[in-house]
């Protein structure tokens, strides 16, 4: 199957995510804040990334400006509690996908396998 990079700070979300992640087959790398996630994307080929929006040490936007600068075809999924509203465009161009938190485990699953498989919608 695929790569995979989870950065997100809450412990929880982000256990679950390499869990389900991993038990559809996937390998799952996880990081708990944006610059040990970046330093992961450095290190490690991944084929998609899952990036939460506010995050100590780099920020959701922080992470998917560097990703797209180190590798212009990354495929970035961003889960956010976040307002929609408060997402510009700009601050998510490049995104594949982006799921509101809370979201249903399924629908992450599914949507994955849509950005791997090259169907997707771009930014919000």
């Amino acid at each position: 199957m695929a790569r995979i990079l989870v950065i997100e700070d809450d412990a929880t979300i982000c256990d679950l995510m390499i869990r389900v992640l991993s038990m559809a087959g996937h390998e799952v790398l996880g990081a708990f804040d944006g610059e040990d996630g970046l330093r992961q994307f450095q290190h490690n080929d991944v084929d998609l990334i899952i990036t939460d929006w506010n995050m100590p040490r780099k920020d959701g936007g922080e992470v998917i400006r560097e990703a797209l600068r180190l590798d212009p075809s990354s495929r970035i999924i961003l889960v956010t509690a976040t307002p929609s509203t408060d997402l510009t465009p700009d601050a998510v161009q490049g995104v594949q996908k982006v799921f509101p938190k809370p979201f249903e485990l399924q629908a992450l699953l599914n949507g994955v396998g849509e950005v791997l498989e090259g169907k997707h919608s771009p930014g919000l």
